[in-house]
């Protein structure tokens, strides 16, 4: 299974700052020795134009020449800095190449991404160009060449906070699904309206938030047929999380990863996925959240090559799907 990684690219955050950035390169390490099968790929950066599919030119231009407001800075929560862009440029190539791999090989992660917050003509909440919807808009034209027919991709956000800045991209674009988990109380205050929103109370643990999934599952099956699923799969919704108010545990989340990978594969789906936010008080228990998706993960991008290798083909994606 393939993963792209943009780790190495480190901003240059204040001594103190609440964001954790260290988690994504004990990810990498703890994968690499976990989880041989898993290759791992340096992510490309992702072009103005590409970037442009979802963000206003104005916004890129400013964000690059390092022009943008101290006041638009706030609001990302980061100090601005070559790095911070090139990061962020990577960010989002690592989720475009994730949805194109996923499309040959059924599975592929981004070991970061998830950047929800952002819209199309600003960043928010430590996230600066949206990776999702970039990834989205790109398997779009790409797959618009050849067919009449636009590409149906589900974004399925289970992140402990509504992806706002995603659900205000797409909140016209028929062809594109928003599901949202997230805790009611939590941020943003002012949530966007995507296709379906859960709001989850405050300590609402494994039982609770499982059946919650099952029904939006359920509902999302019911609306809308998609061809690709991109997946923030938070670590935030666990127990020992800082920012997140809810309580799942170990076993609920992983019993989560695997319901939405299962859910994808009984219906061919291929599934790129992303880590989004957390935020554990211990980083540790953060990254075995996040090493946990990756191992169930694997599980189901193993059984889209046994299958792919007992037909004979070497694409479970585009090429099986009509237009």
């Amino acid at each position: 299974m393939k993963a792209f990684y943009s780790d190495h690219f480190v901003l240059p955050l204040p001594e103190g700052h609440r964001f954790p950035m260290r988690k994504y390169g004990m990810l990498r390490d703890r994968v690499a020795s976990e989880l041989p099968a898993v290759r791992m790929w340096e992510a490309p950066r992702a072009s103005d134009g590409e970037l442009a599919l979802v963000h206003n030119p104005a916004y890129i231009h400013t964000l690059v020449d390092g022009s943008i407001s101290a006041a638009a800075m706030r609001e990302i929560g980061f100090p601005w800095s070559e790095a911070m862009v090139e990061r962020s440029r990577r960010s989002a190539g690592a989720t475009v190449a994730a949805a194109r791999t996923a499309i040959l090989e059924g599975v592929a992660a981004n070991m970061a991404g998830g950047t929800h917050h952002a819209y199309a003509g600003k960043g928010s909440g430590f996230c600066v160009f949206n990776d999702i919807a970039v990834a989205a808009r790109l398997m779009q034209a790409e797959w618009g060449r050849t067919h009449v027919h636009p590409l149906q991709v589900a974004i399925l956000d289970l992140d402990v906070h509504q992806g706002n800045g995603t659900a205000h991209i797409f909140g016209q674009d028929a062809s594109v699904f928003t599901l949202s988990l997230h805790g009611e109380k939590n941020f943003p205050f002012r949530k966007e309206q995507g296709d379906l929103d859960v709001a989850l109370p405050d300590d609402c643990g494994d039982v609770e938030y499982l059946h919650a999934l099952e029904a939006a599952l359920d509902e999302l099956a019911n609306r809308f047929v998609p061809q690709l699923m991109i997946y923030l799969a938070g670590a935030d919704p666990f127990e020992g999380d800082r920012l997140g108010r809810l309580k799942l545990s170990f076993d609920g989340l992983e019993a989560r990863d695997r319901r939405v990978f299962d859910w994808c594969w009984q219906r061919q789906i291929p599934v790129a996925f992303a880590m989004g936010g957390g935020y554990g008080v211990k980083i540790e228990e953060t990254v075995q959240v996040q090493l946990n998706t990756f191992r169930v993960a694997l599980d189901y991008w193993q059984r889209w090559r046994s299958k792919e290798a007992a037909a004979g083909s070497h694409s479970p994606g585009w090429q099986n799907q009509g237009s």
